[in-house]
């Protein structure tokens, strides 16, 4: 009899101490789901092949006082982990992070897409959280949506954050980045935020090369001041949903708020989410007197300060294009 109990303990110790199968060629993913028991984890953790032993897993986890406080998420179990490893994991609450890059000049569909495609949230939830009221109102936003507020970062969220977590997470970042001192200078030049980010959108959208970004937001600012229409492709691609295709002259005489070759002044609001050096060269333009730019190539621009010069250096990009 003791030979047999020797034996059982043996075997349970083996099981306990031994990597799943699963484990031994590489990492593995668990998830732990919310509200659950040690019971109920350890079953579901030896159904999906993560641990040979949920008795050793039940056993541990009281000697440890751990039976009650077992952390649900999502998990990455090394290679080689054992039932113990395994339980000090999910113990420690080290859940799986995913990176996620939203870039300058990205909208808020763009970010949708990417969340859906990470698995962790369904596009339409994040595009509805996006422009909720109650959401809006409790980060302060007096704008429509959150285009435009959400700081272009790389993010790591984890596995059951709700939409709202995410989104407020980016919020909170652009207003840290968008300093009193920058909110300042904006006052300054007759801009609250919601012209700032509006503007330098618009920016961040137009520009390629990093040293352009001051120059167009000086053209910007210069038809403004005239009471010209900004006549900026990138507000007439978001108005007609198209982001970053080409236009057709159907699109341009799309009666549209943002629409920026058919209303004068700025859209009603951000079109996509600019960065901190977009924020800067509309605080801070170059000192030009340009009123019209065109693209020369995919990096730069020509700029002039005439409709002539402009209608020349258009006709110039085009044949040029033409003939490549």
């Amino acid at each position: 009899m003791v030979l047999v109990l020797a034996a059982l303990l043996g075997w349970e110790a083996w099981r306990t101490l031994s990597p799943a199968p699963i484990l031994r060629d590489g990492p593995g993913i668990v998830v732990v789901p919310a509200n659950q028991g040690a019971l109920s984890v350890a079953r579901h953790l030896h159904d999906t092949g993560a641990i040979r032993s949920p008795e050793g897993f039940v056993a541990l986890s009281l000697a440890r006082g751990t039976f009650r406080t077992l952390k649900a998420g999502e998990y990455e179990v090394p290679r080689g982990a054992s039932t113990a490893d395994v339980l000090a994991l999910i113990e420690s609450g080290k859940v799986r992070q995913h990176p996620v890059l939203h870039k300058e000049g990205a909208t808020v569909a763009e970010l949708a897409r990417t969340l859906e495609q990470a698995g962790l949230a369904s596009a339409a939830d994040v595009v509805r959280v996006a422009s909720d009221r109650a959401f809006l109102a409790a980060h302060g936003i007096d704008a429509p949506s959150v285009e435009g507020y959400l700081f272009p970062d790389t993010y790591r969220f984890v596995r059951g954050m709700t939409p709202e977590q995410m989104l407020g997470r980016m919020v909170q970042r652009m207003q840290a980045k968008v300093t009193s001192e920058l909110r300042e200078r904006a006052r300054a030049r007759g801009l609250d935020l919601h012209d700032l980010l509006t503007l330098a959108s618009i920016v961040e959208r137009e520009a390629v090369a990093a040293d352009e970004r001051p120059i167009i937001a000086a053209v910007f600012l210069n038809r403004l001041r005239l009471g010209m229409p900004l006549q900026a492709d990138p507000t007439v691609q978001y108005a007609v949903g198209k982001e970053r295709r080409a236009l057709s002259r159907a699109d341009l005489a799309t009666d549209h708020p943002y629409n920026t070759y058919q209303r004068s002044g700025l859209p009603p609001g951000p079109i996509a989410s600019p960065g901190l050096s977009a924020v800067e060269a509309v605080l801070q333009p170059a000192p030009v007197k340009y009123l019209y730019f065109v693209k020369k190539d995919d990096q730069r621009h020509h700029f002039s300060v005439d409709l002539e010069e402009h209608n020349s250096a258009v006709t110039r990009y085009r044949m040029a294009r033409s003939r490549s």
